[in-house]
């Protein structure tokens, strides 16, 4: 059972997410049918607010009910200081920060409330156990990481899944960055944005894997010694060697021309459903190429249409349609059936990839 919070911190969790949302109080009042003085009221904690007034505040502001309910995670509290409302409002670097650590939230209390439910259970998170301080130690783990499950050098049929079986739960979000992931003691989530391309969700994915695979400062010899932007940098070669082993590339450099190497690269990009500027980024690392013929190649950047001829027109759904993680929706079924959420919570935990009617019997 989630714990709830005071009434003075409800109102201060919608003060704060109004000013996230850029919103006064005449604003948020206007929208959702109150008195502006009503709004001031609660925000401070002196008035009480019904379960019909909390939805339509949470409707208008973008977050769900529970978010007004549940105190923040403590390992969410420690990522960063709960900026001031005035910052909030002027802000919008802040905003984006509030509203994406307010969706990382929301995950983690929903895979802890199926936990705690008993109809989920983490798995062991996969964490490498060599340092790693730089980028040919980074493309290490991210082939120590395909051994340990069983993934070969063939192509992640879904990230999602694999993300899961690592021991981190995955969900797609309404995020104003890319991505973003945290460990909590034995449970490991993350986020990545919804209106991304699903390439770029992948890669999103990939590399907050990678954070939760190296550790936050990847090792103590990097987090000492390098920038967070190197950091950034050693996780983004793990996600691209993770995505696409770079041994997959001696099919391109035994074509004789140039024309038929960038007909085998897009093969290769849309068989592993990466970017076009991954599998540069890979090809590049390989050295088997002249920088003039690798630049040609960064500016002819496939069609959809290649893309799709490449595959032979197979559907690829992977992050395209799936909202969460594969044993993480199994787990929100469970309980659905066990009468411990209702049917409209369930639809909250499953982020958009069911609908309240789905779940409707004849």
């Amino acid at each position: 059972m989630m714990d709830q919070l005071s009434w003075e911190s409800i109102g201060e969790r919608v003060r704060d997410s109004r000013a996230s949302a850029g919103l006064s109080q005449q604003d948020l009042a206007d929208r959702v049918g109150l008195e502006r003085s009503m709004i001031s009221k609660l925000e401070k904690g002196a008035r009480r607010i019904d379960a019909m007034e909390l939805t339509a505040i949470a409707g208008v502001l973008g977050y769900p009910v529970t978010h007004f309910l549940s105190p923040t995670p403590e390992v969410v509290s420690r990522r960063a200081a709960t900026a001031e409302v005035e910052e909030l409002s002027e802000s919008a670097a802040a905003r984006d920060t509030y509203r994406n650590e307010a969706e990382l939230a929301q995950w983690l209390r929903d895979v802890r409330q199926l936990i705690d439910l008993g109809v989920l259970a983490p798995r062991p998170l996969a964490l490498y156990p060599n340092k790693v301080t730089d980028h040919d130690s980074a493309r290490a783990a991210a082939r120590w990481l395909r051994a340990r499950l069983d993934l070969g050098d063939a192509p992640i049929e879904s990230l999602a899944d694999v993300c899961e079986r690592a021991g981190q739960f995955l969900a797609v979000a309404p995020l104003t960055s890319d991505g973003a992931s945290l460990v909590d003691g034995d449970v490991a989530v993350a986020v990545v944005r919804l209106d991304q391309d699903p390439g770029r969700r992948r890669s999103t994915a990939s590399h907050e894997l990678g954070h939760m695979v190296l550790g936050d400062e990847y090792s103590n010899d990097l987090g000492v010694h390098t920038s967070r932007e190197e950091r950034e940098r050693v996780v983004e070669v793990f996600a691209a060697e993770f995505l696409l082993p770079s041994g997959q590339l001696n099919h391109v450099f035994v074509e004789p021309d140039e024309e038929n190497r960038r007909y085998a690269l897009v093969r290769v990009a849309a068989a592993y459903r990466v970017s076009w500027s991954l599998a540069i980024a890979q090809l590049r690392h390989s050295g088997a190429l002249d920088s003039g013929e690798l630049r040609r190649l960064r500016g002819r950047a496939p069609t959809e249409i290649e893309f799709r001829e490449a595959v032979g027109w197979k559907p690829q759904p992977d992050l395209a349609s799936i909202r969460v993680s594969p044993r993480y929706s199994s787990a929100v079924v469970a309980a659905l059936r066990e009468h411990a959420i209702t049917p409209a919570r369930a639809v909250e935990m499953m982020r958009g990839e069911i609908e309240l009617r789905h779940l409707n019997e004849d």
